[in-house]
């Protein structure tokens, strides 16, 4: 095992303390926790449970990976559709068993050749695995037991939808608590992932509810399952590179041709928009006196500050350096004006931390143009915008420019 893999010396005290407190809590609670004793059916659901994990996982391994290292946020992984089958279905001792050698056998199979799983984050994440499936089995006893005046069928479905609510509370919560204790400057979306995350996760809890129920009912046709579950990871996967073919790298914002269709798009509907070209002045003495590790931090912060400044509808892209560019739908000329020079602002206040380096004191120049005013093509918008932004720079930098502007 490499060392890296176990090297915890960088992390944050407060979230040590926090992930071995949870992981302690996840070793002594199964103790105290009441349970019964397996049957030999128990074993039988536990056996065939822990091989359709197995096999789908090492039918998904080439995917899982390639998942891991294009994932820039929450990840989701299939496992979810076997550990809660077992919640609900097995002792709880046996869903522990299972949780924790479905996920050894990740380790050592997919995760433990990536750098973007050291043994510490493995172990936590295992250890929230079991803690979500705890309440399971005491969610649906009390849902059931409380609901006695619905149809029994009606009353499972209560009962399994209140433990699929509390088995993805329970990993939620616990998965973005340590993440803001490790990265404390995460946004809302990074911290809880996307509605296609959340949506993912929510799937593979539905199909684990179904595995359940045929788990119990006809326990040698749970295999079935694995096929539908590595097409759904293979179909994930294709989505993400999708995503990283239309996403610039270092900043998370649009690529030049993603922003491009993006804004063909818009110039077919015929609708009038406005466009930003932004330029961080002085770019280059950031790169020269911190490095261009620190510069690229810059970028990042810019670009999250510059998204945090428009609407959801609003395309944000970058062209290359430090050079970025917006795409207002809808917008009239006053209303771009409007909207760069709070971006500006927003700049000009920013103050970025990277290491022991410290940039404040940024600024930027903008260029605002509009469609249809500027010109019919999209070349002939940016062209206007482009050459607003170099008038920004002559005269003095830090400003907002529009040759539109009758102003």
């Amino acid at each position: 095992m490499r060392p890296a893999q176990w090297a915890i010396r960088r992390l944050p005290p407060g979230l040590i303390a926090f992930t071995l407190l949870v992981e302690l809590v996840a070793v002594v609670l199964p103790f105290l926790l009441p349970g019964r004793p397996p049957t030999s059916g128990d074993w039988l659901r536990f056996g065939v449970l822990l091989v359709v994990g197995v096999a789908q996982a090492e039918l998904s391994r080439r995917t899982e990976r390639q998942r891991r290292f294009l994932a820039s946020t929450v990840h989701v992984n299939m496992t979810s559709v076997w550990l809660f089958a077992g919640a609900v279905d097995l002792p709880m001792g046996l869903a522990v068993a299972l949780t924790v050698l479905v996920f050894g056998h990740l380790w050592e199979r997919i995760w433990r050749q990536l750098e973007s799983r050291p043994a510490h984050r493995v172990i936590y994440t295992a250890t929230t695995a079991v803690l979500s499936v705890l309440p399971v089995r005491p969610v649906i006893s009390a849902a059931t037991a409380g609901l006695p005046f619905l149809d029994p069928d009606l009353r499972r479905l209560v009962a399994i939808m209140a433990a699929m609510a509390v088995f993805f509370a329970t990993n939620s919560v616990l998965v973005t608590i340590a993440l803001k204790l490790r990265y404390p400057d995460l946004t809302v979306r990074e911290l809880f992932g996307g509605w296609d995350v959340n949506a993912l996760e929510l799937a593979t809890l539905c199909l684990g509810a179904l595995t359940a129920i045929v788990l119990m009912a006809h326990v040698y046709l749970v295999p079935l399952v694995v096929l539908p579950i590595v097409v759904l990871h293979r179909g994930v996967l294709m989505r993400q590179f999708q995503e990283a073919a239309t996403t610039d790298h270092k900043t998370g914002v649009l690529n030049s041709v993603a922003w491009h269709d993006a804004a063909a798009r818009e110039l077919d509907r015929g609708a009038e928009f406005g466009v930003l070209m932004i330029d961080l002045d002085h770019f280059k003495r950031i790169n020269d006196t911190h490095g261009h590790l620190v510069g690229d931090t810059v970028l990042r912060e810019v670009a999250d500050t510059v998204c945090d400044q428009v609407r959801e509808v609003d395309a944000v892209g970058r062209f290359g350096g430090e050079e970025f560019v917006v795409l207002l739908p809808g917008a009239a000329l006053p209303d771009a004006i409007r909207v760069a020079e709070r971006i500006r602002t927003a700049i000009a206040d920013l103050t970025v931390s990277e290491g022991s380096a410290a940039v404040s004191a940024l600024s930027a120049s903008i260029g605002v143009s509009v469609h249809p005013t500027a010109g019919a093509v999209l070349e002939q918008v940016l062209l206007a915008a482009d050459n607003a932004l170099y008038e920004a720079k002559r005269g003095g930098r830090n400003r907002v420019v529009s040759l539109l502007d009758p102003a």
